[in-house]
């Protein structure tokens, strides 16, 4: 197997550690905390508070991105995917990495924790916990990987939840089974879009020996039928806010998504190709960001 690092041109220092941030990831991060806001919060909306709420997420994420560079920095090296970023180039030094984010990522917390609660505060440290130091690891380890990251990629909406005052009582038919609905909607919705991104760049992952579903079964069925199974839940699960609080527009909207990603899902599930995974990580892409806005802003109409 060859390990050598791909030779590629290296950024400007300034780009390297907005880099180091993985906008793209943080950006959905920041979503998925707003969605959980906008959905916990009773009565008009305190917009200095989701401010503040947004800027402790926003660095939380970035420092946590920042040091999953620093981890994976071997790995990056070995695949054309990641080759590029900062460390692999010599771009930064992998000490800079280290510092640069563990600075973002307590500030974030401690951000959140002067200006929401404590348990909102508590919710971004672990997740930042769970996604270097369990999921991260495991990437080498197992495909049950994916399993562990969907939880830290899902925790953000009760992020954002908890900070504007939400309880985390999860009992039948309180407003605690609104965060949990939302929280299994991103969680299922990770599945589709992983298997997806793991298909696509299954060889590189294998030379760089993390073991993802794709790597451990090259034939895909496994990893298809993964996606499937979440996009049904996922169908079904997004459809529970009509019993809470959602009208038929909401309903309509959600289920045509749905059977849009579910369809997408099957036929990834069927082909095993690169065409139809890069369909399928399109309309991930896509769903998820107006599946939010319909539960945000269509309950108002």
């Amino acid at each position: 197997m060859n390990t050598r690092a791909i030779p590629v041109a290296a950024p400007s220092r300034t780009m390297a550690y907005v880099a180091l941030t993985k906008p793209d990831v943080s950006f959905l991060v920041v979503l998925t905390t707003l969605a959980g806001y906008a959905l916990g919060a009773v009565g008009p909306l305190d917009w200095l508070r989701m401010a503040q709420t947004v800027i402790g997420t926003t660095l939380v994420a970035a420092g946590t991105s920042a040091l999953n560079h620093y981890i994976e920095r071997d790995s990056d090296a070995r695949m054309r995917r990641t080759a590029s970023r900062p460390l692999p180039t010599g771009t930064l030094a992998p000490a800079q990495a280290l510092w640069f984010g563990v600075g973002l990522a307590l500030a974030g917390v401690l951000e959140l924790l002067l200006t929401t609660n404590i348990l909102a505060a508590s919710l971004a440290a672990l997740t930042s916990v769970l996604y270097l130091g369990v999921y991260t690891p495991l990437k080498t380890r197992t495909p049950l990987n994916t399993v562990v990251g969907a939880v830290a990629g899902a925790l953000p909406t009760l992020m954002g939840w908890t900070a504007v005052g939400g309880s985390l009582s999860f009992a039948v038919g309180g407003r605690g089974l609104q965060a949990a609905t939302l929280f299994l909607i991103v969680y299922l919705w990770q599945f589709p879009h992983f298997m997806a991104i793991a298909w696509i760049y299954r060889r590189q992952y294998a030379a760089a020996g993390l073991k993802m579903l794709t790597v451990v079964d090259p034939s895909g069925r496994r990893a298809g039928g993964q996606a499937v199974a979440a996009a049904l839940a996922l169908t079904a699960v997004s459809l529970v806010p009509v019993a809470q609080y959602a009208g038929w527009i909401y309903f309509g909207s959600a289920l045509a998504l749905g059977l849009a990603y579910l369809a997408a899902s099957a036929r990834f599930g069927w082909r095993r190709d690169e065409a139809s995974a890069r369909r399928l990580l399109a309309i991930s892409l896509v769903y998820l960001p107006v599946l939010l806005a319909l539960l945000m802003f269509v309950p108002l109409i």
